[in-house]
């Protein structure tokens, strides 16, 4: 018997075992089913005895037991169900790779068979190991001879004498192959060659050495990766999500991890990879959506705002200030006076008129002595305002609105008022009395409400009396900004905040005041928070991002090449960060490797940057990406419907990106009659199978067979601050990048000509 041979003969045996296991489950599935069923039924023996103790505590017994039942079954059934889950995966394609190990010590050498789950037919007989798994790690980082790898108990030296790699496809064999590299070029080159589609793949079979070290690191509290375009980051980053999952399983939920996304298009797109690999999703949102939460009462500044309108100098320069660390810091020099004096509030009214003034409500809250902090002294001033309000109910009771509303009562009104509670009153003094206590307490309801809510809190008041405070904090014309510019931005904010608007650069000051004057201790149930594209984010957002989760390791992914909205900010990026967790508790990981373009694609990408993060392209070929430059509009609508006919023949997926929404749907109206198209509007939007039209800055970490490049002319491309924009369109494609201008080229893809083919 060859290899091929007894390869096969071990699937066919290894298969069958997971077919029986199927079975058992579904035995056990139906069982547990039956079960859960007949606890359901028990609840009608339950009898409730309330007339003595030993009844109510024999019935509050029998209700426990229920419970318990119930509990128990629900869990068996839920089992069975992920059981049943992992079996069928493991049923379509058991495992893609074969080491065999031998331990130092050990005379045996050991066959490990690695797959998307563990599978055993009987206790300590894996016929299968999850690619997490502890010696699964040696398939994605060694080659063939002397290894160490990391077990529960500390290192681990052994000795791999085979590397074996599988494609499966209907239960047969297809490719079998030897190798000493970590993963084999071939399969890999076999993974990145398919398709595109709108869901993202898992593709745990071929990690590569670098990503390896990002989904196993346990022990940075920030782990940094750097990636060119395609290097495979996002998807290393969700199988990290996956292994740790795995590896802090019973002491870590999906709900407990976090994953800041560039927008809602993103998140459709990966949110299969995780169920793949058997696991729940964890929370994944974008920063606006987390902001919206937080301040649900503003109209924030959308992304696409954010990108297309265009503004002052002056006020660039503003906003970009408002995103350094620096401006963090003043923020915390800021509330630590208010300690002392500044606190702004609005008064306490009932009814409409003032029932607590905002001088008394300062008097209360700076009463306590100077050791308290802003949280508890807002607590405290909390708890004497609702004792103040509780306090004023006995008196408000004889007010003149009270004695009308008991007079017009109707029977139906009465009824209501009073409930459950007894009728019968001693005289008519108490039947009143009860009533307009009912009647006060109701009505009262809403500003206790209020207080507990801290709505007593003028933030609104307090974040402008901040930015008219920065002055005195710092010297602006140290950053390029003298006190005209910034009272017209301040004036500008206040003309917003009247509106109920908010801008992005005020978005997460905002917050951070709000949260430093609340004493907010931050969600500390998040374990590990995960944000992509971090190159667009500012070292304000990532200081309140690590404010707001204390307790949790952050993992930051980006590629600095992509700097589309944060140009200045991405430069010193690093730098920062290391600064905000310590140079000893961060790691940085740089993947220059990239999988997703052919390599003709890469270079011409590439190419379009200066001094751009190294990226070197993976050894996939394919056809230069083409240039066409056009005389007007209908001619290059007629050119990218013949472009379209073409990548339709030989099925691959199309991406049409624009630079803004407004060109976006002028497209949209150039092409629809002709051929069918969706237009990405909004980042909640929903990618669809077919030709889509894309604003560029929603098609980031998003992937086509084909890319065309809506009018690259010189009028609409001319900033060299929009390298990085050119970039980011160019390497979304994989198979096929289709460039056209209208009249002149923009100098951004003045490269090379032997780079591309000009039509």
């Amino acid at each position: 018997m060859n290899e091929f041979e007894y390869e096969q003969k071990r699937l066919d045996h290894v298969l069958d075992k997971i077919e029986q296991a199927q079975q058992d489950n579904n035995a056990q599935l139906v069982r547990a089913e039956e079960g859960q069923v007949e606890v359901e039924k028990g609840w009608n023996d339950v009898r409730f005895k309330s007339s003595t103790y030993s009844g109510l505590f024999e019935t509050a017994m029998s209700v426990r037991q229920q419970q318990q039942m119930l509990q128990e079954r629900e869990m068996a059934q839920t089992s069975a169900q992920h059981q049943a889950q992992t079996l069928a995966r493991l049923a379509k394609n058991p495992y893609f790779a074969r080491i065999d190990v031998q331990d130092e010590g050990s005379d045996k050498i050991e066959p490990i068979y690695i797959g998307l789950a563990s599978f055993s037919d009987q206790p300590d007989n894996f016929l299968v190991y999850d690619w997490r798994a502890p010696i699964s790690s040696i398939y994605y980082d060694a080659g063939l001879g002397s290894v160490t790898y990391e077990t529960p108990v500390g290192p681990q030296a052994a000795n791999v004498s085979l590397k074996r790699q599988f494609q499966i496809e209907d239960k047969k064999i297809v490719t079998l192959f030897d190798t000493d590299e970590v993963v084999g070029d071939q399969m890999l080159l076999d993974a990145v060659a398919g398709e595109s589609s709108t869901k993202m793949k898992s593709i745990v079979t071929t990690i590569q050495r670098e990503q390896n070290k990002i989904i196993r690191n346990t022990h940075a509290e920030l782990l940094f990766v750097q990636g060119a375009a395609g290097s495979g980051k996002t998807s290393a980053v969700l199988q990290r999500v996956a292994y740790l999952l795995y590896r802090y399983r019973g002491n870590l939920t999906a709900g407990q991890v976090v994953m800041f996304s560039p927008n809602q298009l993103f998140n459709d797109y990966i949110d299969q990879v995780l169920p793949e690999m058997g696991e729940q999703n964890m929370i994944q949102m974008t920063f606006y959506q987390y902001a919206s939460r937080r301040l649900p009462k503003l109209k924030l500044e959308t992304l696409q705002a954010r990108f297309e309108e265009s503004q002052p100098a002056w006020r660039q320069k503003i906003n970009q200030f408002k995103g350094t660390k620096l401006y963090f810091d003043l923020i915390k020099v800021y509330t630590d006076q208010l300690n002392q004096t500044g606190i702004r509030f609005r008064s306490i009214k009932f009814r409409g008129k003032e029932m607590i003034s905002k001088e008394q409500i300062a008097d209360i809250y700076y009463s306590f002595n100077e050791n308290y902090k802003l949280g508890q002294r807002l607590e405290v001033t909390k708890e004497r305002l609702l004792s103040k309000v509780r306090g004023i109910i006995g008196a408000e009771m004889k007010a003149d609105w009270v004695e009308y509303a008991i007079q017009n009562l109707s029977k139906e009104e009465y009824d209501s008022i009073l409930g459950d509670q007894v009728r019968e009153f001693k005289d008519e003094k108490a039947e009143y009395n009860a009533l307009a206590k009912i009647i006060v307490q109701n009505e009262m309801r809403p500003v206790l409400q209020q207080i507990s809510r801290t709505r007593f809190l003028n933030i609104n008041a307090q974040f402008l009396d901040l930015l008219r405070f920065v002055p005195k904090l710092t010297d602006l014309t140290q950053v390029g900004i003298n006190d005209e510019e910034w009272e017209k931005s301040l004036a500008l904010t206040i003309e917003e905040l009247k509106q109920k608007e908010l801008n992005l650069a005020d978005m997460t000051p905002f917050m951070y005041l709000f949260d430093v004057i609340k004493g907010s201790h931050g969600e500390r149930d998040i374990r590990f928070v995960f944000i992509d594209e971090i190159q667009d984010y500012t070292p304000f957002q990532l200081a309140f991002l690590k404010f707001s989760f204390p307790k949790a390791r952050f993992t930051m992914l980006g590629d600095l090449n992509q700097a589309i909205f944060t140009k200045a900010n991405a430069v010193t990026l690093q730098d920062e960060l290391k600064e905000l967790f310590g140079a000893e508790k961060t790691e940085f990981i740089q993947l220059t490797q990239t999988y997703r373009s052919t390599q003709q694609i890469t270079d011409f990408a590439k190419a379009t940057l200066i001094n751009g993060v190294q990226i070197d392209a993976f050894e996939r070929t394919g056809a230069k990406p083409t240039i066409e430059i056009l005389p007007n509009d209908t001619a290059m609508t007629e050119a990218v419907l013949t472009q379209l006919t073409q990548n339709d023949q030989i099925d691959e997926t199309t991406a049409i990106i624009t630079k803004t929404l407004k060109e976006a749907e002028q497209v949209y109206v150039y092409l629809n009659e002709s051929h069918p198209v969706t237009v990405i509007r909004t980042e909640n939007q929903r990618l669809v199978p077919g030709v889509i039209i894309v604003p560029a800055y929603l098609a980031k970490g998003l992937e086509f067979d084909a890319v065309i490049m809506w009018d690259a002319s010189a009028i609409n491309y001319n900033g060299d601050d929009e390298r990085q924009l050119v970039y980011t369109i160019a390497s979304r494609a994989m198979h096929q990048l289709t460039i056209v201008a209208k009249q002149q080229l923009s100098p951004l893809l003045n490269v090379d000509p032997n780079l591309y083919d000009r039509k």
